[in-house]
């Protein structure tokens, strides 16, 4: 499997969330989450793939320059759709390809932000990681807050924490 595999893996599962959830759950904000909602994590987790997509355009990757829509954060049907367009951009990257990326450390404007040398490759990994960590809250969210919704067994689970959990239950 490959990174454009493996993100297609979790764009999967991001579909699957968002054709369960309707919009009253998906823009709801959650005490557990200090009022922010199912919504702006996923918007967050997508706002990451477009950031990357569009610095694999312009040449140049920043993931602090993101569009935060708010739709996006309201409406699970249209982040489906936006999320079916990342998906389809993602095949056509070019995994070898060296790409700068713009890193961002502290928030002070006055410091300059140094440029790491990565490939696509490397930051279809990021992505993958970072969807990961915000589908494990997104989970958490949902396990307390709507414990009546079905979730994958895969969702917001690292594949390497899957595959010791199958072991340690094949050892039992």
């Amino acid at each position: 499997m490959d990174c454009k595999e493996g993100n297609e893996y979790i764009l999967r599962q991001i579909d699957d969330l968002l054709l369960q959830v309707d919009r009253e759950i998906y823009a709801r904000p959650l005490d557990l989450f200090q009022g922010a909602t199912i919504g702006q994590h996923i918007r967050h987790i997508l706002n990451f793939y477009q950031a990357l997509l569009r610095g694999a355009d312009k040449g140049l990757i920043d993931y602090a320059d993101r569009e935060r829509d708010l739709q996006i954060e309201q409406d699970p049907a249209l982040a489906r759709q936006v999320f079916l367009y990342v998906s389809r951009d993602i095949q056509g990257l070019d995994e070898e390809r060296e790409l700068p990326v713009l890193a961002d450390f502290i928030p002070d404007k006055a410091v300059g932000r140094p440029i790491v040398q990565s490939t696509l490759g490397r930051e279809l990994m990021f992505a993958f990681d970072h969807a990961v960590h915000h589908l494990a809250m997104v989970r958490i969210g949902l396990q307390v807050c709507h414990p009546d919704l079905h979730l994958q067994e895969e969702l917001g689970v690292a594949p390497s924490t899957l595959k010791f959990q199958k072991e340690q239950n094949s050892a039992s």
